[in-house]
């Protein structure tokens, strides 16, 4: 990052108003209690408090909330969120190793070497097996020493040591691994190792971030509510009157209008952190907040929340929300029926979260939660005794992606989710949680089917090796067909998950 510090080198217009001269200078040079100027458009460099001016704040980095925050002097600032249509003063607060995206980073490398990998079960079993066979093939070979010539014990011993090769034991686990990472990815489901495979087919409960995860991660326009106009009017008047401005909020109408034959406009005047003024058809309107009409006297007492469109008098409200994804309530009704609870936890407020919680059928929702707090929150449940995973987007969702037994992230989300995820999905369908686990689950039965059968031989192959009935010949084709079988149950494995 590079910031703008008011001590004077280089002069900038700012709406046509000669500032000071201001330097760009390396983040690392300011201090707690400098000024820095953020522009319109800008990332916030540094953790801090507006001391001058007002702006909407896209704070979605961290808090996950996908629509604009107002921000005016006094309100605390984060480094990483995106200023929009303002120019700010802000004082740092925290800078370095005290700023929260650098907290968030430690949170995560704290939570990533923690993990201790998972001690696979054919590692501890031949520890054991290996030795214990040697110790059979040599008792073999003394016991047929006594009873008759050298060659013949010789035939024996050797005999008890090819049926019990641990070919079929070593192929037993990568084979079902292979074979389960596969149908994974051709699910669009891609696993950075086999221990993520492993971890989530024991996952009893998945937690999902919000927004970008269960929803599209972007406002739209959801209702129209007309006062005294008709909406497809008050539709064109506030899509007509938005046509220059970059605004979130703007781009939502503007999708709504899309195909319409939209009227010039002009006089446009941006109100920063209350909304617009523009000339439509001969009409001044004023488009914007709560706040906005307040100061114009306009009264909207009673009116749901969203952008105000006026005159003299309220025309009407545009409501704006962040759509559900349509495949969510599916994810959620699939994960239900597999035996995983499902839970939503979230940075956005308790109203919002709640209503998309009651839309999926999610019983258990935590809302206004700090990316540190989802961290915290994973480890409750692991500590409770649940098997956790953890499904996000963004940066803010990285903690608590490290802390889980198991992250997925989505493919619209942040590098710094996917790098710390065990999981990454190709789709932004949340339905590939639910696909991910059964595919894990399957793989983990298909290698309990290896390694049973593996032992299966030779349980049965190294009495009959001892006794004299199986010749070295007979040994080795045994051990061929053990490890025949445990490929062959492996590519079942591929073919019934992709069918």
């Amino acid at each position: 990052f590079f910031f703008q510090a008011e001590d004077g080198i280089r002069d900038y217009k700012v709406t046509g108003v000669q500032t000071c001269a201001l330097p760009i200078l390396p983040v690392e040079a300011v201090g707690a209690g400098q000024i820095v100027v953020v522009r319109p458009g800008e990332n916030m460099p540094v953790d801090g408090e507006i001391v001058e001016g007002r702006s909407q704040l896209d704070e979605a980095l961290l808090s996950g909330e996908s629509l604009p925050v107002a921000r005016g002097p006094g309100d605390p600032v984060v480094g990483g969120s995106i200023n929009g249509e303002g120019l700010l003063r802000v004082r740092a607060t925290a800078v370095g190793s005290d700023s929260t995206l650098t907290r968030i980073t430690a949170l995560v490398e704290e939570a990533q070497a923690t993990k201790a990998p998972i001690q696979r079960t054919v590692d501890r079993v031949s520890a054991v097996f290996v030795p214990v066979v040697m110790v059979l093939a040599l008792v073999t070979g003394l016991v047929w020493l006594a009873l008759g010539p050298w060659d013949t014990a010789v035939v024996h011993a050797v005999s008890v040591l090819v049926i019990a090769c641990p070919c079929a034991l070593g192929l037993a686990t990568p084979t079902a691994l292979l074979a389960g990472t596969g149908a994974a990815a051709r699910a669009g489901i891609l696993l950075r190792d086999a221990v993520a495979l492993e971890r989530a087919a024991a996952v009893d409960i998945v937690v999902f971030d919000k927004t970008g995860t269960l929803t599209e991660g972007r406002p739209e326009l959801v209702r129209v509510t007309p006062r005294g106009i008709d909406a497809d009017r008050l539709l064109h008047l506030a899509a007509s009157a938005q046509q220059g401005s970059e605004h979130p909020l703007a781009g939502a109408v503007l999708r709504a209008a899309r195909g319409r034959a939209l009227s010039s406009v002009s006089d446009f005047v941006a109100l920063p952190g209350r909304g617009l003024e523009a000339t439509v058809e001969g009409t001044r309107l004023l488009i914007g907040s709560r706040r906005l009409m307040t100061e114009r006297g306009i009264p909207v007492e009673g009116e749901p929340d969203g952008l105000f469109v006026a005159t003299d008098t309220l025309l009407g409200v545009l409501e704006v929300a962040d759509t559900v994804r349509e495949t969510a309530r599916e994810a959620v009704t699939k994960l239900r029926g597999m035996g995983v609870d499902v839970v939503l936890l979230s940075g956005d407020s308790r109203a919002v979260a709640e209503t998309v919680g009651a839309a999926l059928g999610i019983a258990r929702v935590v809302a206004e939660v700090l990316p540190a707090d989802k961290a915290a929150h994973i480890q409750a449940l692991r500590a409770e005794g649940h098997v956790v995973a953890m499904v996000g987007d963004g940066v803010n969702d990285a903690p608590a992606l490290a802390a889980a037994d198991v992250g997925f992230a989505m493919p619209t989300g942040t590098d710094v989710a996917r790098h710390t995820a065990g999981v990454t999905l190709t789709r932004p369908d949340p339905r590939l949680v639910a696909d991910a686990i059964a595919a894990s689950r399957a793989t983990r039965r298909n290698l309990r089917q290896n390694l049973f059968w593996a032992f299966v031989y030779n349980i049965i192959g190294i009495p009959l090796a001892a006794t004299g009935v199986l010749t070295p010949v007979f040994a080795g084709g045994a051990m061929a067909l053990d490890r025949k079988s445990t490929r062959l149950n492996s590519s079942h494995l591929v073919i019934s998950y992709a069918v």
